[in-house]
């Protein structure tokens, strides 16, 4: 067990996949050595089951709040007006999960872009980072959000970042983090080469449970835990000591958390 504390920021534990072995998912994650959790909403409904979760250790687990562009549609602006009322009630660590989504389906393309800039603009607003979510719109993302920042000041994370190395040095280049999960232990991935080109001053640790699994876990439920396994990676990735990855992850996690 690796003796630096890690972070994984973005994971859904308040998925409905872990009621019924909660306590037992998050006493492993605290015995693999997380010290923090963050929790990115996705739509209305997840709210409540998300600060549930988030009220059971509050030093533990920080919830988000923002719309998942999977979950846009012309209903989306009512959704947004709720959401931004919550902002106003309470302190979240982060906006998101916000983004650009056209790998399932384009119909609401422009609403996700439109959702994207308005969550730009909480971000902006309140001075949290936001988290973003690119699955197959990496560079309609990155060129959203450098017009965002020539209106706005605000930073975030690349969540799940699966571009290549030439977006990965304008996301850090735009102060932006990549987040890490799984994916880089997978056998058909080229993302440790492009790691290793861009460095780690801005890699993020998460596992975006439960999605995802790392190797060895791959098609099974992902779970918190599962981040050391990722650390454990990029440590072979960047040929340098686990101790050196937990403490880099963890500096850079609470930069982007401003923790």
């Amino acid at each position: 067990m690796q003796l630096n504390p890690i972070i994984d920021t973005h994971s859904h534990l308040y998925h409905k996949q872990f009621q019924e072995d909660m306590d037992l998912v998050i006493a492993r994650a605290k015995e693999a050595g997380l010290s923090d959790i963050y929790l990115p909403n996705i739509d209305l409904e997840s709210i409540e089951p998300m600060l549930r979760l988030e009220e059971k250790d509050p030093d533990f687990f920080h919830a988000a709040m923002g719309l998942h562009p999977s979950h846009v549609d012309e209903t989306f602006e009512k959704v947004l007006y709720e959401m931004e009322a919550w902002l106003s009630k309470r302190d979240f660590a982060a906006i998101g999960e916000a983004g650009i989504d056209l790998y399932w389906d384009k119909t609401y393309a422009e609403q996700q872009k439109d959702a994207l800039r308005t969550q730009c603009g909480w971000a902006a607003k309140w001075q949290k980072p936001i988290i973003l979510h690119t699955r197959e719109a990496t560079e309609e993302t990155i060129a959203l959000i450098e017009d965002e920042l020539k209106k706005h000041t605000f930073h975030g994370v690349f969540h799940c970042f699966g571009g290549d190395a030439i977006q990965a040095k304008k996301i850090m280049e735009m102060g932006f983090y990549l987040g890490i999960g799984g994916v880089v232990t997978f056998k058909n991935t080229n993302l440790p080469d492009i790691l290793r080109e861009v460095g780690m001053s801005r890699i993020v640790l998460e596992t975006d449970s439960p999605y995802l699994a790392p190797i060895p876990y791959r098609g099974k439920r992902n779970e918190s835990s599962y981040t050391a396994f990722v650390a454990d990676k990029l440590a072979d990735v960047y040929n340098c000591s686990l101790e050196e990855i937990c403490r880099t992850t963890t500096e850079n996690a609470k930069k982007l958390y401003q923790a």
